[in-house]
């Protein structure tokens, strides 16, 4: 994320506190008198204050996004909806104050090795990657990694990795379903524009059924460039789950392990000849 990006999403018109706050009970598909019962205020209190006959305080706002369960960004959208200053701190990844947080994320990624792991925000740009993952990236359109680089539109794009893709049905609905449980849950308009450019993109149809894969995971099947060998993943994801800043709370990494014994040895002499 740039400066300019901070710029651009924190310059968006404000809402007024009342509709901030119905938004997001309509979210969590709570009532006035559930969200007041959780905060422990009278359901009148609140009706005045999404009416706008009451201000709120900024203690009473910060309460109500706890039981809401708002990210730190939708937070500060609520504050400075009520004319108060945000509490979370935001910054560009790449700004000085971030360097120790850029220095581990590097350094956890360079752990992984020879596995593949990359770094990405709240909106899946690559931050950072580790150079396993940067290998999977070969033999694709230049003009499809030239930053801001989206790992979800990279990964399914018909001129990213999609044909590549030895499972793309399969892992083109587990995006999509990922992504949309994200979107409702962020409330980011950005993910909503996504999820519908990704869907519209070709594909090979969706699984028929739910059905438990035999990993216990949905894998990431890819052929290598030039090669007919296939690299099976499986991924987890590792987020800061301390943050009290915007930038960190949207961080988060992607690791991929192998998921059988084929992938695990390429990668590992891939590792060797790399090697000086």
């Amino acid at each position: 994320m740039t400066q300019a990006d901070i710029l651009t999403r924190s310059s968006s018109p404000q809402a007024d506190v009342g509709t901030v706050l119905r938004e997001w009970r309509s979210r969590r598909r709570m009532s006035q008198l559930d969200l007041a019962l959780d905060a422990e205020i009278s359901a009148r209190h609140l009706s005045f204050v999404e009416s706008g006959r009451s201000s709120p305080s900024r203690d009473l706002l910060l309460r109500l996004a706890e039981r809401l369960s708002m990210p730190l960004r939708a937070q500060n959208r609520l504050l400075l909806s009520a004319g108060y200053a945000p509490v979370h701190a935001e910054a560009a990844f790449d700004a000085p104050e971030l360097a120790e947080i850029r220095q581990t994320v590097e350094t956890i990624l360079t752990n992984h090795m020879p596995f593949p792991a990359i770094a990405v925000d709240g909106r899946w740009t690559l931050l950072q990657a580790n150079a396993a993952a940067m290998a999977l990236f070969e033999g694709i359109d230049p003009a499809m990694l030239v930053p801001p680089l989206n790992v979800l539109r990279l990964s399914l794009h018909p001129q990213g990795l999609a044909p590549r893709m030895a499972n793309l049905g399969e892992w083109r609905h587990h995006v999509l379903e990922r992504l949309r449980v994200q979107m409702e849950g962020s409330g980011d308009p950005f993910l909503t524009e996504l999820h519908a450019e990704i869907s519209a993109y070709p594909a090979a149809p969706a699984p028929k059924e739910n059905r438990t894969h035999p990993l216990l995971a949905v894998p990431l099947e890819l052929r290598m460039p030039g090669s007919d060998r296939v690299l099976r993943f499986i991924s987890t994801t590792a987020v800061f789950s301390t943050a009290t800043s915007v930038t960190l709370s949207e961080l988060a990494l992607e690791c991929f392990y192998p998921a059988d014994a084929e992938t695990r040895v390429a990668l590992m002499q891939s590792q060797e000849r790399s090697s000086p």
